[in-house]
Formats: structure tokens, C-alpha cells, sequence
């Protein structure tokens, strides 16, 4: 068991190159959205350019372009029903954040295989929310691409079927290497564990101030930035950058508010990544 410290930032998050552009810092696509939903995405977007990607497209219900624009004018937005132009936008992307808000209708089931088709091998996915219940109903298999799973500890029983209580490391790394043995996990819980292979990594930060809806679609989202633009990291270490990012921002800001929105943590991001470029 490895204990995330701050520690973890000095090997992720780089000072820029001079000479750079917005390619330079990673090319996002966010998938999912419905239009009861559409809060999600926008939160995996807020995460993801407050993080410092690059471009970040969101495909998505057309119901929630409006909102989308109104929060977060850096981000692009694309309807996710047409299938031609999100296969383009995926292939061409290089972290993939799929199923925050997706939903598990038909659309939903859709859209998920065809963005599985889509993705290639050199590629990351991040797998988060209805995304994964559809997994978990349909025995969906992975696609050969780098695979970062994201479950709360209800969606990680339903992809593993161990019960929320008889979870431990030793059950999970199990189950993981007979599932998804390539894949990281990044359990969210009281003290959100990350699992690789033979590796884990545990927070001993964040609080009960964390318990708010988004959350979880905040952190998909700052992942999604630090692997799409942190190149020189290994893939995990830049997963518990961002793990730890969240949670000790959220401290930082518990010590004057009773809760800490999801939001207020996107919008730390730029002065918090600063502190601690290297």
C-alpha cells in the first residue's frame, strides 16, 4: 500500500514549455449527458479545462449546449446521436472521458458501443457513472486501449459483485486482475484507493465536505486533464495526481466552508497546480 502525498505532484505536474500550443497539453473528448443529466458533463468539462487540457469537446444532448456555452465558453460541443462525427472526434482525441450523466437507455447503450468501437490503442478511456452500470448489465468487454475505471463503491459492486461491506484490498486487487487485469481502478470511497496491477495507492485526505453531487464527475475531469497533458508521467502516478489534487483542494477550502462544491474545486485548479509545478 502506497500513502498518496504531495509527493506525488512533483513527479506529474511540469512547468510548460515555452514552446508550446494548445495541442502540446492534449486533445479531450467528454461523452455523455442526457437531458436529465446534463450537469455532468459539465462538471467532467469545468475539471478538464480548469485542469489545463489543451481542447476539450463535449458530445453530448443537444438539450444541454445552451448551459454548456453559458458555463464554460472554452469548451466545444457536439451532439452525440451523430455517430459519424463522434467516431471522428474520438479517434482524433487522445483521452476519452466516457458516461458521466450517459444514462442506461438506448441511447446510452449506443453511444457506449460506438464509442468502444472507436477507440484505439494508444488512446486513453476513462470509464465513469452510467457507463459503467451499462458495463456491468450488458458484460460489455473493454476495448484495447488504456482503460481507467472510476466506480463508486456501489458501481464497483456491480462490475465485481462484491458487496459494498466485504470489499477490501485483497478482494478488489482480485477481482480487478480477473476483470480488467490491464486497467487502473480508482475506487471512490471514504479514502479513495487506486489499483494497477500489483499496485495501490490510498488517500488519507478528504472529508464528509466532499459529499455532494459532481463530485465524482469533478475528479473524472482533472484526471482526464493530467493524463491528456502530463506525457513524461507514468499513467497511475498522473491517476494519483489527480486523486490527491481533488481531495486536498477540497480540504484546503473545507477550513473555511461547511461543504465544498465541485465547482469551487475546478475553480481552484490553476492557482493550486502552480504552487506545485515543477
Amino acid at each position: 500500500m502506497i500513502i498518496l502525498t504531495d509527493k506525488i505532484l512533483e513527479n506529474v505536474i511540469k512547468k510548460r514549455p515555452l514552446h508550446s500550443y494548445k495541442g502540446t497539453y492534449g486533445r479531450i473528448v467528454v461523452i455523455g449527458g442526457n437531458p436529465n443529466y446534463g450537469g455532468a458533463v459539465i462538471m467532467n468539462a469545468l475539471a478538464s479545462v480548469y485542469g489545463g487540457a489543451g481542447l476539450v469537446t463535449v458530445a453530448t444532448d443537444p438539450s444541454n449546449f445552451t448551459a454548456l456555452h453559458a458555463h464554460l465558453p472554452e469548451a466545444m460541443v457536439t451532439d452525440y446521436h451523430d455517430t459519424t462525427h463522434l467516431q471522428i472526434l474520438i479517434k482524433n482525441a487522445d483521452v476519452v472521458l466516457l458516461g458521466s450523466g450517459l444514462g442506461e437507455d438506448d441511447t446510452a447503450y449506443h453511444v457506449l458501443q460506438d464509442t468502444f468501437a472507436a477507440v484505439t490503442l494508444n488512446q486513453t478511456l476513462i470509464i465513469d457513472g452510467s457507463a459503467l452500470s451499462l458495463i456491468a448489465l450488458h458484460h460489455f468487454p473493454l476495448p484495447n486501449t488504456h482503460v481507467i475505471l472510476t466506480p463508486h463503491q456501489m458501481e464497483w459492486q456491480r462490475l465485481s459483485q462484491i458487496k459494498i461491506d466485504d470489499q477490501n484490498l485483497e478482494r478488489n486487487q482480485s477481482a480487478l486482475q480477473q476483470l480488467f487485469p490491464d486497467a487502473v481502478l480508482v475506487l471512490k470511497q471514504y479514502h479513495t484507493q487506486i489499483y494497477h496491477q500489483q499496485q495501490v495507492m490510498s488517500l488519507t485526505i478528504g472529508g464528509p465536505h466532499q459529499a455532494t453531487g459532481g463530485m465524482g464527475d469533478t475528479l473524472a475531469g482533472i484526471i482526464a486533464s493530467f493524463v491528456a497533458q502530463f506525457h513524461s508521467a507514468k499513467l497511475v502516478d498522473c491517476v494519483g495526481a489527480a486523486v490527491y489534487t481533488h481531495s486536498a483542494i477540497a480540504d484546503e477550502l473545507s477550513i473555511t466552508q461547511y461543504v465544498t462544491l465541485p465547482t469551487q474545486i475546478s475553480m481552484a485548479l490553476p492557482i493550486f497546480m502552480k504552487k506545485h509545478a515543477n
